[in-house]
């Protein structure tokens, strides 16, 4: 599988869960700010200009700064999903 196809997958829906917590104002605005992240207003990752990677562990910190232990709790089932794709949620 295409990893940068499971990044988008993973991102579109960690931003579109984020939607539902925050509501889609606050959520879009954050990953919108995320440097080398394009995302659409549906919360959907369509692009990435650098390492996919570190985009994925941006959005990550963005979220946990806001809301922690719900973002948690959010995350954990979407990274189940993408065994592959590691990033850290200690903060």
């Amino acid at each position: 599988m295409d990893d940068n196809n499971d990044y988008k997958k993973a991102i579109t829906e960690i931003v579109q869960k984020q939607i539902v917590v925050l509501g889609p104002d606050i959520a879009i605005l954050k990953a919108k700010n995320i440097e080398g992240l394009e995302v659409n207003d549906k919360g959907e990752a369509t692009g990435f200009k650098g390492n996919p990677k570190e985009i994925l562990q941006g959005i990550v910190d963005e979220y946990l700064s806001l809301s922690g232990l719900v973002f948690r709790n959010v995350l954990a089932p979407i990274l189940k999903k993408y065994p592959e794709i590691l990033v850290n949620v200690i903060q």
